[in-house]
């Protein structure tokens, strides 16, 4: 018998990295822990890594194999992966969040995300990675 699987959260990264096939990026643990997750359909990304994505593609940080449109369609209809949307608590929780954590608005809607969806942050920031040992969210480094 299978153990079931945590909820995941991808950080803007991870999910690119994961979609483009650039797993040696990422380590071991990492990568089983979403393939198990995507098994159990446990894996999220956050509206704000959209958001995020599509900004880095316009102002030319990062390039697609196709249309950002076309490319977050094709991610997201992959099978155990879904949206976590941006709700009024996410956003609240965005604000007040307990410890010392720097003020880019979309990691803290990623971290705030993660609390309030009780998933672990799977990231290779080193910024958010250190924050998690605080232990006000728990983190998987990629």
């Amino acid at each position: 018998m299978r153990m079931a699987s945590e909820l995941l959260l991808l950080d803007t990264h991870c999910w690119l990295w994961v979609h483009l096939g650039l797993m040696p990026r990422m380590s071991r643990a990492s990568l089983a822990a979403i393939q198990n997750a995507e098994s159990y359909g446990n894996l999220r990304v956050s509206v704000i890594s959209i958001w995020e994505l599509a900004m880095l593609e316009k102002r030319g940080r990062i390039a697609l194999p196709m249309n950002v449109r076309t490319w977050v369609e094709q991610a997201l209809s992959k099978p155990g992966i879904a949206v976590a949307p941006l709700t009024p608590e996410i956003a609240i929780e965005s604000v007040h969040l307990p410890g010392a954590i720097h003020g880019d608005p979309a990691d803290r809607i990623l971290v705030a995300t993660a609390r309030v969806l009780g998933a672990t942050l799977v990231t290779k920031d080193t910024q958010l990675l250190r924050y998690s040992q605080q232990r006000h969210v728990r983190a998987l480094e990629a």
